[in-house]
């Protein structure tokens, strides 16, 4: 059974920092893009980053560039996401994405990817 659980998610205050994790299992992990979507109420879904494979080449949209960092441990089979410098417009439900490495794009294109996890809440507020 393909598993994507995300965790970490809360409420934090401005400025502050929050950790994701998305555990993975009943795939191959490591044959994956893994990505970072999210969605505020009344919102579109948004792609916030993406890493690859090996190479660990990463893209951010720019609304988190330089605060946001993508990682992956695939001995773990655990894709991480890193927010600092965290801003009311955060806040929305943050999905954890796995493409095949073959589909795999930049901007990161939600239609090709092939499992998503359930969701974690982040909410920026003070």
């Amino acid at each position: 059974e393909v598993q994507l659980v995300e965790s970490g998610g809360g409420l934090v205050q401005p400025g502050g920092s929050l950790r994701l994790s998305c555990a993975a299992s009943g795939f191959t992990f490591s044959d994956y893009c893994m990505g970072w979507f999210r969605q505020a109420p009344g919102k579109e879904r948004e792609g916030v980053a993406q890493i690859k494979l090996n190479t660990g080449r990463t893209y951010y949209a720019s609304s988190v560039k330089g605060r946001f960092t993508i990682s992956r441990d695939n001995t773990k089979n655990t894709l991480y996401l890193y927010m600092n410098s965290l801003k009311p417009e955060d806040t929305a439900m943050y999905y954890c994405a796995a493409v095949f490495f073959v589909m795999c794009t930049e901007p990161p294109d939600p239609a090709r990817f092939n499992y998503w996890g359930q969701g974690t809440q982040v909410t920026v507020s003070s």
